[in-house]
């Protein structure tokens, strides 16, 4: 199995993670905006290495990948906001965001060795 294919598993598992969230969000907290940007971004990692994955160029696989790679970065702005405004708590917020920074380090490594084998 690829590092491709871990990681878009790793996302999916992710992307269910954030579903759930989501859902408390809306139904415990009544939170709309920040529960709504977290969702979007989350779902997108995943959805994005689905296409990575049937990309028609490497130029095309990269940008995928890169474009993964920064909805990782937004799921961690959106996570951190949420805890300091004590929309989620703290052992929820490490758990989601050690996985999502684990799915980031993955992609950057696949978009280092993709990038390395353009040139």
């Amino acid at each position: 199995m690829g590092k491709e294919n871990i990681v878009l598993e790793k996302s999916y598992k992710f992307a269910i993670s954030i579903i759930k969230i989501y859902k408390h969000l809306l139904k415990d907290n009544k939170e709309y905006v920040l529960s709504k940007q977290l969702l979007r971004c989350g779902t997108s990692i995943g959805a994005n290495i689905s296409e990575a994955n049937g990309a028609i160029s490497k130029a095309d696989f990269s940008n995928k990948i890169s474009i993964a790679y920064k909805e990782c970065l937004e799921v961690k702005y959106w996570l951190s906001l949420l805890k300091d405004t004590f929309y989620i708590d703290k052992d929820t917020y490490k758990d989601i965001f050690s996985k999502v920074d684990e799915i980031g380090r993955l992609l950057f490594s696949i978009l280092k060795s993709t990038r390395i084998s353009n040139h």
